[in-house]
């Protein structure tokens, strides 16, 4: 263990962006961030890079993805944009009818019951299959070398990964006990500059990449996680893994000053995102002092986040189209609820964590907005034995309510946090960005943009910004750097404020902007984030 402190820093720190014309690749781990370039060199594109860099973040930041989670993507290639649902849908054999059977009033965090089908492993196949000029076995070799031979603990990750070893040591029962042994073999998590391996996690990946994600779904891998999951009570079966594949959607827009913003529809919740930019159009007040501009952003993002709330989840399951959220007219009634004062809203009629991000770019000009995730951390706490596989536990999402829009069925997609976000200027491609981190993503989505567009920030100096985040209510927690006089207006207009100590809290972004034959890339001063250039 090294003498010093990785995670204290006692005076001010500033980022410039990186400046590049041939390629970029910007995420939240330096390894990662170099893997993906490494395919631009191969002669890949944007999107071999990035199927390289999410799959080297699953064994680089296992903290907040993995093999076992979910992957969402917006793919800007020939001058077209593309959106890919990479998320998995409860098992067939579950549902709220067969929890509340079982003695449960609501869906535990941990254990079998909020495991869903990975969608991750479909999603790096067919991005690859669809737009990579790489095969998925050159794509996923650095992930399998980093796998074998090990790579030294960021500062972050063993911040998180000290956090997570606290909760995932308390799990009791056989289906807990192999995370112990694949996360914390010699009894404890890696530490800062510890150097980290996990041989079944590069085997896992060598399957996969060399039967195009077959072996997960179809063949050994998808039979490893059928079995275990009857020995220790669990739902998921082969069949579920066999049934699934990815889906083609397209993405929606708001049209914001000159800019067109980019967010996918549901069951993710880049519509919350989405509905706050159209309030503020659609208000489009432009008076008063930057407390009010303030004020009414916050406004909006709750106005918006009661209804993502109550309606998104999987779109066969919603109550109202998606669309019918974006309408001038349903933003300026939601828009005339916004008072001078902080206020408490309720979904409207038309007529709600750990995750990693990444953006590439390539010199045809091709990008990619991709976001990978286990939910909550390593997520279920369930790891299938000799792989390195960590389900994810994106069911804890459901409720097992009836009348609820997001009840648990067999078959459906849980509500989704993780958003890839990208934007365009009058057609033209401006870049992916995208801020992680559970219900704080479209939060972040609507800062950083609004200090872009609205305020004149560059990408670094947006992120870099102070951030509020809003709970519930009016109960908001700013960041200790937070302008004090700003917190002091929104307090006298009934915001309840407080101030967070971990940075952690308020996400965790990128951004790749492409100006003329540059790309600028910036990155989270809240994580180790890196800019690889070309």
């Amino acid at each position: 263990m090294v003498d010093f402190d990785p995670l204290s820093y006692e005076y001010p720190s500033r980022r410039n962006l990186v400046c590049s014309s041939r390629g970029m690749v910007a995420t939240s781990q330096p390894l990662a961030a170099q893997a993906g370039l490494g395919a631009l060199r191969k002669g890949g594109n944007a999107v071999d890079a990035a199927v390289a860099t999410a799959a080297s973040l699953t064994v680089l930041e296992p903290t907040s993805n993995g093999i076992g989670g979910d992957a969402f993507a917006q793919v800007w290639i020939g001058g077209e944009l593309y959106g890919l649902n990479g998320s998995g849908p409860a098992p067939g054999d579950i549902s709220a009818d067969t929890l509340r059977e079982e003695g449960l009033e609501e869906i535990p965090r941990f254990g079998w019951e909020p495991v869903t089908v990975p969608g991750a492993p479909a999603a790096w196949k067919e991005l690859t299959r669809r737009f990579g000029e790489l095969s998925l076995e050159e794509s996923l070799e650095p992930a399998v070398n980093y796998a074998e031979t090990g790579y030294p603990v960021q500062p972050t990750l063993g911040k998180y990964w000290r956090k997570a070893y606290e909760v995932f040591s308390e799990l009791n029962g056989e289906e807990f006990e192999s995370w112990a042994e694949t996360f914390a073999p010699d009894g404890n998590p890696p530490e800062t500059g510890d150097i980290w391996s996990s041989p079944d996690h590069a085997e896992t990946l060598k399957s996969i990449a060399s039967t195009g994600a077959r072996a997960f779904y179809e063949g050994k891998l998808a039979d490893r996680i059928d079995r275990f999951a009857k020995n220790t009570g669990g739902y998921i079966r082969k069949r579920d893994l066999a049934y699934y594949s990815p889906e083609w959607v397209d993405p929606m827009k708001v049209e914001y000053q000159d800019y067109e913003v980019w967010e996918l529809p549901p069951n993710g919740q880049g519509l919350v995102a989405l509905i706050a930019l159209n309030i503020l159009r659609e208000i489009n007040r432009g008076e008063g002092s930057k407390i009010e501009a303030l004020h009414e952003e916050i406004e909006a993002l709750k106005l918006a986040f009661v209804d993502g709330k109550k309606y998104i989840t999987d779109p066969d399951y919603m109550g109202e189209e998606p669309d019918k959220f974006l309408t001038p007219q349903y933003a300026r009634d939601r828009g005339e609820q916004i008072g001078s004062r902080a206020g408490e809203f309720h979904p409207g009629s038309p007529g709600e964590e750990g995750t990693v991000y990444l953006a590439t770019a390539d010199g045809d000009g091709n990008m990619v907005s991709f976001i990978q995730s286990n939910y909550a951390g390593f997520g279920s706490g369930i790891v299938v034995p000799g792989t390195g596989i960590a389900l994810q536990n994106r069911g804890n999402l459901f409720t097992l309510d009836e009348g609820d829009y997001k009840k648990l069925e067999a078959g459906k997609r849980p509500y989704h946090t993780i958003i890839p976000g990208f934007l365009t200027r009058q057609g033209s491609a401006v870049g992916p960005f995208g801020v992680m981190g559970g219900y704080m993503q479209p939060q972040g989505h609507l800062q950083v943009l609004r200090g872009i567009i609205d305020r004149g920030l560059n990408p670094q100096a947006a992120l870099d910004a102070p951030r509020w985040r809003w709970v519930e209510g009016k109960e908001m927690e700013v960041e200790k750097s937070f302008p004090d006089h700003i917190a002091g207006g929104l307090s006298r207009k009934g915001h309840e404020i407080s101030i967070a100590a971990d940075p952690g809290k308020f996400g965790r972004g990128q951004f790749i902007w492409k100006e003329g034959d540059t790309f600028f890339g910036a990155t989270e001063p809240r994580t180790d984030g890196h800019v690889a250039p070309w």
